[in-house]
């Protein structure tokens, strides 16, 4: 790939052989758009599920990022998607608002109405359908012949049109899909009115020589390529999502489809903080840019990790705790003496503050809300004074309040979504004695004002208090996992805890903090517990306007 150009004032032309280009032709040629389906391959992935609410939360997050479109779910999966959906398109401004949708007229027309608030408000919505191509799709999922695939996508992008202009069609299962047959069916989507066509590896099967060299293919040969852009959209099987993704857009590709922290079905899908990264620190090598605003990805990817329970590896890319740490002796020395030496991006770059300021408890909200906002959140005057009371008793109990302290408190109070019960106290006993078991004490209050104590005998004090929330409030749950992990250092370090729990049809996730463990764990716990009473609610609700 040529060299980037060299910088322009704004309308200032450059010759190339004769020919005459303007500036800004050259910045939307050599712009990346972000497609982020973080909220709707990520979400659908085992484990990841969010509420309503938290979609909201990681939707408004998304728009922060400045993501170009934000696919914020599957309309038709369910009336709790739809609603989502809806919901995001009425609240998000500056992201353009996406629904994905089989090629039929059921699922179009779910997207559709769910879209219509962005539409509505001039930015506009998009409809991303979909039919597999490939010759085991066509057989054994489909079994539809080549000529019935092609009337049902075109079918398909007529209907979307109704309802926006901006629609995008996906050849599912692209890479394992004949060149020529791809051919035939991205043509005929064009001529159908779509302005995205998207080329998935759906399996994560490709490389990067061939997928790039399926996109100059694509950009080369396809009748009316210059009408549409072309998109990447990587899964991570074979490890190769992000690489493949970069490859694709040195083949042409101008849109890449990702998700933070690279969640998705099976080993996830390209990691958007990984591939934007690489776009920005290697500019010299790719000469293009995307409009993100990367100083929110670290904020970002702690939010999603904390809304879904699932942490990042220390190790990952770009967001993980050792990305930017170093301890062998000869980095550290190199670091200090320039940190271009084994840094090729700023921490502050991804929004990592190397500013580890120290807060205590005579520290006013003006303190936290400047604190909060260098670690890159903004807090309305509600959050700030929900949160400035939880840093006081905080600080009450530590010495010091660090920077991750901070970032706890915040992310609890975004995740934590007002829920029918609450924990009032929490007392256990433990010990090694001879004929005595641990036993938990615990006392909750429903917001229909109730209040209800029960204590439990257990093998452990942690189970204990387990048993005695789930006889409270009548969830019996079967307790897949419990992790604890400490978010600062010292002996009055804040625990952060996850559990995992399974009902007979479904998973969920909680997470508490605080610097008591077992409390921590009953926080997660209850976190549950009030999810899944929540999702309850829900659906008698949606039920009831049907």
């Amino acid at each position: 790939m040529s060299s980037p150009p060299s910088a322009l004032d704004d309308g200032q032309e450059l010759s190339t052989q004769g020919k005459s280009f303007n500036l800004t032709d050259i910045i939307m040629t050599n712009h990346v758009k972000i497609f982020d389906t973080t909220l709707r391959d990520g979400e659908q992935a085992p484990g990841f599920s969010m509420t309503s609410g938290q979609k909201l939360k990681m939707a408004k997050a998304l728009e922060g990022l400045g993501v170009d479109i934000m696919e914020a779910g599957f309309a038709a999966a369910s009336p709790g998607d739809f609603e989502a959906i809806k919901t995001i398109a009425t609240e998000v401004k500056d992201s353009i608002v996406c629904s994905l949708a089989r090629c039929n007229e059921g699922d179009i027309r779910a997207s559709g109405e769910a879209i219509k608030p962005a539409a509505k408000s001039g930015r506009g919505g998009r409809i991303h359908t979909f039919i597999a191509t490939s010759p085991l799709h066509r057989e054994f999922k489909l079994k539809m012949s080549m000529d019935e695939i092609v009337r049902r996508a075109t079918a398909g992008i007529e209907l979307a049109r109704q309802y926006t202009d901006d629609v995008e069609f996906s050849c599912e299962d692209a890479i394992r899909t004949e060149r020529d047959y791809l051919k035939r069916v991205v043509e005929a989507a064009i001529k159908a009115g779509a302005t995205t066509i998207n080329i998935p590896d759906t399996v994560g099967y490709t490389t990067p020589e061939e997928i790039q060299s399926l996109f100059e293919f694509l950009a080369s040969d396809i009748e009316g390529a210059d009408s549409v852009t072309f998109s990447a959209h990587c899964h991570d099987d074979l490890g190769l999502a992000v690489a493949n993704s970069l490859a694709a857009v040195r083949g042409g590709a101008r849109q890449v489809e990702c998700a933070l922290n690279g969640i998705g079905e099976r080993a996830g899908n390209c990691a958007l903080e990984e591939v934007a990264m690489a776009l920005r620190t290697r500019k010299d090598f790719f000469g293009l840019s995307t409009q993100l605003k990367t100083e929110g990805l670290y904020g970002a990817s702690k939010l999603l990790a904390t809304i879904t329970g699932n942490p990042v590896p220390r190790n990952k890319a770009i967001v993980g705790k050792n990305a930017f740490a170093h301890e062998s002796g000869i980095h550290q020395h190199g670091v200090l003496a320039n940190r271009e030496t084994y840094e090729i991006m700023k921490p502050e770059d991804v929004g990592v503050s190397t500013d580890n300021l120290v807060l205590g408890k005579h520290s006013g909200r003006a303190a936290l809300k400047n604190r909060a906002e260098t670690l890159g959140f903004e807090l309305g005057d509600n959050q700030l004074q929900s949160l400035f009371v939880k840093f006081k008793h905080l600080a009450d109990e530590k010495k010091e309040v660090f920077d991750a302290d901070i970032e706890a408190l915040i992310l609890g109070e975004a995740v934590g979504e007002i829920g029918p019960w609450a924990l009032e106290s929490l007392y256990v006993s433990a010990g090694s004695d001879d004929g005595k078991r641990p036993v938990a004490t615990v006392r909750l209050h429903h917001e229909d004002g109730r209040k209800e104590t029960w204590s439990q005998e257990a093998a452990g004090p942690v189970n204990a208090t387990f048993l005695a929330i789930s006889h409270i409030t009548g969830q019996p749950l079967h307790l897949d996992s419990f992790s604890v992990q400490s978010v600062t250092e010292g002996e009055d370090a804040m625990a952060e805890a996850s559990v995992m729990v399974s009902t007979e049809f479904s998973s969920y996730h909680g997470r508490g903090t605080s610097t008591d463990t077992v409390l921590a764990g009953a926080r997660a716990y209850l976190d549950v517990i009030n999810r899944i009473e929540r999702r309850a609610d829900r659906q008698k609700s949606i039920a009831a306007q049907h």
